[in-house]
């Protein structure tokens, strides 16, 4: 069973204040979730997390995140400027994009931030771009065909299609612009690769990090560039449904370091740094949405209507996906009754969940929508003229900080033009 971090009481006392439907992040729980991933990749000195922005883009959480030792992973201009004004430079920040324009890459190199190549032809990009190639440098790697991770010791396979992914080098590709790069001023390297999305398996980043391994003492033997950081990315998942087993991040910790010792230490290879961008695994159980029941409709189904809708959490509507429900203040009862959870669009996909079993609903009730930390509000937007939520945070002593205000109609209409 699934239960929130906050009670239904400290959700009343929080209405009080401030409207639904808003998102709440448990300061207390991204802290615990960063120092469990430090310690489970303490055996590498050079070990950092670089926390995917685009998860949760709010200067609070940001700033809770790099007193915890973690950098920033950007993928745009924006969200190299957000690490900026959050007080994260240089090394700090990971600059990771894919058909990127000039002035982001300027702006990258200005800040002093890794930059992260996405493709063979951005090396004379970049260099025409900035005038230089950097001294550190990394590029992403794509092995191509179907990542396949075989029956795990949780009882089911990881796969995913890299083949079909639009990012990365191939094997060949990686090989010639090392000594491209090289040959352009680069003398610190890194390798980047993304193969699988939310695993559930502590045997996926060992299998990643292994393959990233004999790819690197393959890449410094033949072209002599010093790799110095492995970033093995995302894909370490969180169990959104309440049945799920959670990862093990020691246990991924010890197995990556298993794979260290048996593959880079004989190749002379002990100081390469690993790197991580788990935005997911960081946040997404560190955040709800909450929202108040408003409606109920009874026709060929048992609707309950709701104050947020999918411009406040797109997963649901967008992917299919499950997000856990908590009827605050029932948490205890029978789920014995069957409804959709729908939103306000005009658009039938705007369901947070459908034919759930959740216990008897009440107009007024709060509900919590679980795991929506990360790739929640990030991914609002403003269809049918809904107004992004106010963004709280729940602190270590109990009380709560509005971090981020709800819109207002004059931010939806700051930006037009009325002739």
């Amino acid at each position: 069973m699934k239960k929130p971090f906050v009670t239904a009481q400290q959700l009343q006392a929080i209405t009080q204040q401030y409207p639904t439907p808003f998102h709440l992040y448990n300061e207390k729980g991204i802290r615990e979730t960063a120092r469990a991933l430090k310690a489970a990749f303490a055996w590498n000195p050079g070990f950092k997390e670089y926390f995917a922005v685009k998860a949760t883009p709010t200067p609070t959480i940001l700033k809770i995140l790099q007193e915890e030792g973690c950098g920033t992973d950007c993928s745009s201009l924006t969200e190299l400027m957000l690490s900026d004004k959050c007080g994260f430079s240089g090394s700090e920040i990971m600059f990771s994009s894919n058909e990127t324009p000039a002035e982001e890459y300027a702006l990258a190199a200005k800040l002093g931030a890794t930059i992260n190549l996405d493709d063979f032809t951005h090396i004379d990009f970049l260099k025409d771009t900035i005038g230089y190639i950097p001294e550190t440098i990394s590029c992403r790697f794509n092995p191509g065909g179907v990542f396949q991770l075989g029956e795990s010791k949780e009882g089911f396979q990881v796969m995913d299609t890299p083949g079909d992914s639009k990012y990365g080098f191939t094997r060949e590709q990686l090989f010639e612009g090392f000594r491209k790069l090289k040959s352009m001023g680069a003398n610190r390297f890194g390798i980047h690769a993304f193969l699988a999305s939310n695993t559930l398996s502590d045997e996926y980043y060992p299998a990643l990090a292994g393959i990233l391994f004999r790819l690197a003492a393959d890449l410094q033997k033949e072209t002599g560039c010093h790799v110095c950081f492995i970033n093995l990315s995302g894909g370490v998942g969180i169990p959104y449904r309440p049945d799920q087993r959670a990862n093990d991040i020691a246990a991924i910790g010890a197995g990556v370091k298993e794979q260290y010792e048996k593959i880079l230490v004989p190749a002379g290879m002990d100081d390469v740094a690993i790197f991580t961008e788990l935005g997911r695994y960081m946040l997404g159980p560190n955040g709800c949405l909450v929202t108040k029941v408003l409606h109920f409709k009874h026709t060929y189904k048992e609707y309950v209507g709701v104050d947020a809708c999918a411009a406040n959490l797109m997963r649901p509507a967008m992917y299919g996906a499950y997000h856990h429900i908590s009827v605050m203040g029932k948490e205890d009862l029978p789920c014995d009754h069957v409804y959709d959870v729908v939103g306000g669009l005009c658009e039938n996909n705007d369901k947070f969940a459908i034919d759930r079993a959740l216990p008897e609903i009440a107009l007024g009730d709060l509900l919590v929508i679980h795991d929506s930390g990360a790739h929640g509000f990030s991914m609002g937007y403003n269809y049918n003229g809904k107004l992004r939520s106010a963004e709280l945070l729940l602190k270590e002593d109990g009380s709560v900080k509005l971090i981020r205000r709800a819109e207002t109609p004059e931010d939806y209409f700051s930006t037009m033009i009325f002739e």
